[in-house]
């Protein structure tokens, strides 16, 4: 009877130990980034439009989008909207910690390369809404042709 070192379950393949080492390695050199603040900038396609609107919470529990220049509302997300709740909570964690006015409106983007971005210019941060998918992303592109309603007296 003769054992074969290959099949001993302490064995490692050759293959797996250079995998594990590149996961290691990718893990070590992503906290170093973060640990020294190092900000990855982004190479961003051309911006084709942009539409500045600031978001609220009404009184009935909706999100209220309002032109930041004449104060109209230009649509009102009602029911419990998990996504654009989720997207402009981290927006308004950013601006909390760092002491900016919730009311500044943000920018929606579309760029040339057909993503779609909501950007706030004070704090610098940019959610690029199409890497939640199709649905959620064909939420904030409506935004880009509505209307502002009209004030009513």
């Amino acid at each position: 009877m003769s054992s074969v070192m290959a099949d001993s379950p302490r064995s490692f393949h050759p293959m797996a130990l250079v995998l594990i080492g590149m996961a290691l390695s990718t893990l070590v050199l992503v906290s170093l980034a973060r640990w020294s603040g190092t900000k990855v900038e982004q190479f961003d396609s051309p911006v084709t439009s942009s539409r500045s609107m600031r978001f609220e919470d009404t009184p009935s529990g909706a999100v209220a989008v309002l032109d930041p220049a004449s104060g109209a509302e230009i649509t009102r997300f009602e029911g419990e909207q998990g996504f654009v709740r989720g997207v402009l909570r981290a927006i308004a964690r950013e601006r909390k910690r760092r002491g900016v006015d919730h009311h500044l409106p943000l920018l929606l983007q579309a760029h040339a390369d057909g993503s779609l971005t909501l950007d706030d210019p004070v704090t610098g941060e940019r959610i690029n809404l199409e890497s939640f998918g199709p649905t959620q992303r064909a939420t904030f592109a409506a935004l880009q042709a509505t209307q502002p309603a009209l004030n009513k007296p």
